[in-house]
C-alpha cells in the first residue's frame, strides 16, 4: 500500500456542505492572527473544530431485510412511546420513538435508518429549545420524513437545537433510499427522531452511544421472544 493511500485511510472526509465553514474560519483565523498572534491561534483551534464537526466518515452498514440503523451519531437520550410530528399524516397513535442527541462532537451527517420510499417530507419551522427536552420534539425546527418499508412506515424527524440553526436535507419526496444513505445534516448540535411501529421491539437503551449508519436500533424480522433475550429481560 501506498503512502498516498495509507494517508487517505487515516484523514476523514469532510462533507461539502462545511467548505464555506471552513474558509470562513480560515479568514478570521488570518484577520485576528494579523491583529494578534495568540488571536490567531484561537482561530486556527476553531477551524479545526470546524473541520472535525463536519467530517464525513465512511460507514459499513448492515443491509439483512428488518433492520432499523441509527440515523446519528450521539446517545440514545430516550425509547418511549409518543405520537408522531401530525405533519407526517399518520396514525394518531402511540409509535415506539427513539430519540439521539448529538453534542457539538458528534458527526452530524445524518443516515437512512431503513431503505424503502420517502412518501412524506415536511418541514416545520419553530424554537430553538435545548433538543434533549421532550417538548423539543413539538416546539422546535425540525424537518420530518415518512419512510415506507416492508414492515409499515417510519418516521425520521431531524430537530434543531440551541445552536443548530440549519437543518440542511440531500433528498425530496417521492424518492427511494437505502439503509444507510445520507438523507440530512443539522448544523451545530440537534437531535434524531425515529418513529417505529409498536411491533418493532427496539434493541438500544437510553444512554447507549450510536453510531449513524451502523448501529442497530430495532430488527423487525427477529421474534418476540428472541427480541427479549437479547435485552436481557
Amino acid at each position: 500500500m501506498s503512502l498516498l493511500d495509507s494517508t487517505r485511510k487515516v484523514i476523514v472526509p469532510i462533507h461539502k456542505e462545511g467548505y464555506i465553514f471552513i474558509a470562513i474560519a480560515l479568514v478570521a483565523t488570518l484577520v485576528l492572527g494579523h491583529l494578534w498572534t495568540p488571536f490567531g491561534w484561537i482561530g486556527a483551534l476553531i477551524t479545526l473544530w470546524v473541520c472535525y464537526f463536519f467530517r464525513d466518515p465512511v460507514r459499513i452498514t448492515p443491509q439483512r431485510a428488518g433492520l432499523v440503523i441509527s440515523p446519528a451519531d450521539g446517545r440514545v437520550s430516550q425509547v418511549a412511546l409518543a405520537l408522531p410530528p401530525p405533519e407526517l399524516n399518520l396514525p394518531a397513535e402511540p409509535m415506539t420513538r427513539i430519540s439521539i442527541f448529538m453534542n457539538v462532537f458528534d458527526c452530524h451527517v445524518n443516515r437512512a435508518p431503513v431503505p424503502g420510499r420517502i412518501v412524506k417530507m415536511a418541514y416545520t419551522p419553530g424554537l430553538f429549545l435545548n433538543a434533549e427536552l421532550d417538548k423539543a420534539s413539538d416546539d422546535n425546527e425540525r424537518n420530518a420524513l415518512a419512510i415506507e418499508t416492508s414492515f409499515g412506515t417510519v418516521g425520521v424527524v431531524q430537530i434543531a437545537g440551541l445552536i443548530a440553526r440549519r437543518i440542511v436535507p440531500f433528498v425530496k419526496e417521492g424518492e427511494v433510499i437505502a439503509t444507510g444513505e445520507r438523507f440530512g445534516l443539522i448544523r451545530f448540535g440537534s437531535r434524531v427522531d425515529v418513529y417505529l411501529p409498536t411491533s418493532v421491539v427496539p434493541l438500544v437503551g437510553e444512554g447507549q452511544t450510536a453510531i449513524a449508519g451502523e448501529t442497530v436500533l430495532a430488527d423487525a424480522t427477529t421474534p418476540e421472544i428472541e427480541k427479549r433475550s437479547y435485552r436481557g429481560i
